[in-house]
């Protein structure tokens, strides 16, 4: 059973529909119980670092993510809810975040030209790094995805198992043991990000 942390940010809904459509069991669930008992984690989220955070935390849902993920059960992060795992983010301020990844959340503001929009969004193709991940045994180098961001991962480079090109490389995917995570969002990345999911729900883990 795939659990999807509901801490009050993210889509919940639409990502349990997707699972559903590749035949995954998921929940969505705020119950700790529930998190411990399941096979594998999905943590979305979308919004503000700060905000995100305080929210997870006043749950008490934090430590148990930790705690679970320490003790090598498969965790996903989507947009959001992949800079979660790192160190710290920077906006609107300095947060503290799970710290299961190193590294940090910053503006892409600071590494793409001045004339690119910002957020980023939109359609992008995924740029794998050396080693191809097991979550991408399913797609293609080249393949889109669906883009939504306005801050990414930096100070990383260890744990990047994907780019994508826009004015700049910026983090698409990072993985580091049975922890991995999502810049882009899966659910509204049509077959390539259905193929994602279906990776990371698979009983193979994904390291």
């Amino acid at each position: 059973m795939i659990a999807i942390v509901d801490y009050g940010v993210g889509n919940l809904f639409s990502l349990k529909s997707s699972l559903a459509a590749i035949g995954a069991e998921a929940v969505v669930t705020g119950d700790a119980d529930v998190l411990r008992k399941a096979d594998k984690i999905l943590l979305p989220g979308v919004g503000a670092f700060g905000d995100a955070a305080d929210k997870l935390r006043a749950t008490g849902l934090d430590a148990v993510i930790i705690d679970e993920a320490r003790n090598g059960k498969p965790l996903m992060g989507i947009c959001l809810g992949m800079q979660l795992l790192f160190d710290r983010g920077f906006e609107y301020g300095e947060h503290a975040g799970l710290g299961l990844i190193p590294g940090e959340v910053r503006p892409i503001a600071e590494v793409i030209p001045a004339d690119y929009k910002i957020p980023h969004i939109g359609w992008n193709a995924l740029c794998f790094t050396e080693n191809k991940s097991p979550l991408f045994r399913y797609i293609k180098e080249g393949d889109c995805v669906y883009f939504v961001h306005s801050f990414y991962a930096a100070n990383c480079a260890d744990s990047v198992i994907a780019n994508a090109e826009y004015g700049a490389l910026l983090t698409a995917a990072v993985q580091r043991l049975n922890v991995c995570g999502c810049q882009f969002h899966p659910e509204k990345s049509g077959r390539v990000g259905l193929n994602i999911l279906r990776a990371f729900c698979e009983e193979e883990t994904i390291c």
